[in-house]
């Protein structure tokens, strides 16, 4: 998860961006932030549906093969 501070950040400069609007610096330091951020919100999605098992309501585990090959492949390297 990102840090606080860094998601503090990110929303204080999006509010200046609608408002005053970003320095070159500021706009240089949004763009990073923004995709520190969508580096780890994909990161952790991806974990948690590699932790994902899917069972039918008869039972049976039913997890998509992409996911199981996913988790395999990553606990096996």
């Amino acid at each position: 998860m990102l840090a606080e501070d860094k998601i503090k950040r990110i929303n204080e400069l999006s509010k200046k961006s609608k408002t005053t609007g970003l320095s070159i610096e500021e706009a240089k330091e949004q763009t990073l932030l923004r995709k520190e951020y969508l580096e780890t919100f994909r990161s952790s999605m991806r974990n948690t549906i590699e932790h994902v098992k899917v069972i039918d309501p008869e039972g049976n585990d039913v997890t998509p093969e992409k996911v199981k090959k996913a988790r395999d492949d990553k606990y096996l390297n």
